[in-house]
Parts: structure tokens; C-alpha cells; sequence
């Protein structure tokens, strides 16, 4: 993965339909998707159970890009190992996932993938000041995490210029997870994020029988970027 800061779109594979993953997968690529995100949530960290190391082996086959693998779990630590064998490109943990972040984003990077740091809503950036180093890319929620198809929190917009005034010319990305639409999109842009999460706005209308409306709803979120 080399770095750049053109917009990319990450559709999350938690709006598809989950009988048909492997095929959802090869759809939103085709269509115009630029990474894969994959929510792994654990019912304990956040409110919701969805996927584990497994499921990722057996979508990765059908993933010719970037694997974006979104670890919404506590403790981390000790999944890394699996989920990096999965085949996950980049790993996110939590800051708010444990106490020992700085020895998890090691671990990840350890593991041969690129280090993501992940903070909900209510996390200030200032927390991030001494990890900016670690990471190659900060994942900013803009919904409490959990499940998907929830509004966007207007208020993270002012976290993300924060944020990329921090980062300065580090070869960090931001990512902006939650509440992503065509309306949403350009507000976070312009404040200074380079990759988008979607799952509802880029699944809503499609399928795998009737994939077309994944790519009008890719471009739809590009093109209101100015992108």
C-alpha cells in the first residue's frame, strides 16, 4: 500500500447481504469501491456481534485491494495475530479499548499490517498527540459505534480539522466512519479527510443479481466531494 491522499471510498461489507459476502465483495470493487471495511464488533466493546477472523479468510480471496478490518472489540491484543492472518491490510483498534494502546499499535505494525487508531465521538484529539507516530491512519466515528445506518454527528466535523492540523505532512490518513452520504461526504472533506466509510449509502438499492446502483452510489459520493 503505498500513500496518497485522494479520495478513497470504503464501503462497509456490514450493509451487505451477509449470505452473499464473497460476491458483495467483488461487486463494490468492480463498482468503484477503493478499500473493503469490515466491522468487527464483539457485543462487549460496543453493542453489537458481527464477524470474526474467519469470516475475513474467507472473504480475502475475494478482495483484490485493501482489506480495511475495523476492530471494534476489548481487549485487542490478543486477535491480532489471527486477524492479521486473515489477510486484514490495515488493522484499527480502539483507543478506548484498553490501557495499553501505544504496545497495541506496536503489535499491529509487528503483525506486518498498517496501524489504525479508531476514537468515538466523545474522545478528544488531544488524546492522539503522542501516538501520531504509530499510525497510518485515524479512524474518526462520527455515530457511536455499533451499528450501522445511524446520523452523523456534526460536531466531529471541528475534531477532523483538529486533527489534520495535528497530523501536519505524517503519512497519516483520516477516516471518517459513520453516517457517510452524499450530504455528509464534502463537510469532512473539506475539513480534511482522504478515506470514507459507507455501508447504507453505497449498498442501498443494489445487489449482487443487480450491482449497478453500488457504483451510482460510489460516484454520487465522489462526485459531491468535487472528487
Amino acid at each position: 500500500m503505498s500513500f496518497d491522499r485522494t479520495l478513497k471510498i470504503a464501503p462497509s461489507i456490514l450493509a451487505a447481504d451477509f449470505a452473499n459476502f464473497g460476491a458483495e465483495c467483488a461487486a463494490i470493487e468492480a463498482q468503484g469501491a477503493d478499500w473493503v471495511h469490515v466491522d468487527v464488533m464483539d457485543g462487549h466493546f460496543v453493542p453489537n456481534i458481527t464477524f470474526g477472523p474467519q469470516m475475513c479468510a474467507a472473504i480475502r480471496p475475494h478482495i483484490k485491494g485493501v482489506m480495511d478490518v475495523h476492530l471494534m472489540i476489548a481487549p485487542v491484543d490478543p486477535y491480532i495475530e489471527a486477524f492479521a492472518s486473515a489477510g486484514a491490510d490495515i488493522l484499527s483498534a480502539h483507543l478506548e479499548a484498553g490501557p495499553h494502546i501505544h504496545r497495541t499499535l506496536q503489535a499491529i505494525r509487528g503483525a506486518g499490517c498498517k496501524a489504525g487508531l479508531a476514537i468515538n465521538p466523545g474522545t478528544p484529539v488531544e488524546a492522539l498527540e503522542y501516538l501520531l507516530d504509530m499510525v497510518d491512519l485515524i479512524c474518526v466515528m462520527t455515530v457511536n459505534p455499533g451499528f450501522g445506518g445511524q446520523k452523523f454527528i456534526h460536531s466531529q466535523i471541528a475534531k477532523v480539522q483538529k486533527l489534520r492540523a495535528m497530523i501536519g505532512d505524517r503519512p497519516v490518513h483520516i477516516e471518517i466512519d459513520g453516517g457517510v452520504t452524499p450530504e455528509t461526504a464534502p463537510l469532512v472533506v473539506a475539513a480534511g479527510a482522504d478515506v470514507l466509510v459507507a455501508g447504507s449509502a453505497v449498498f442501498k438499492g443494489g445487489s449482487v443479481a443487480n450491482p449497478a446502483p453500488y457504483g451510482v452510489n460510489i460516484r454520487a459520493i465522489r462526485v459531491a466531494c468535487g472528487a
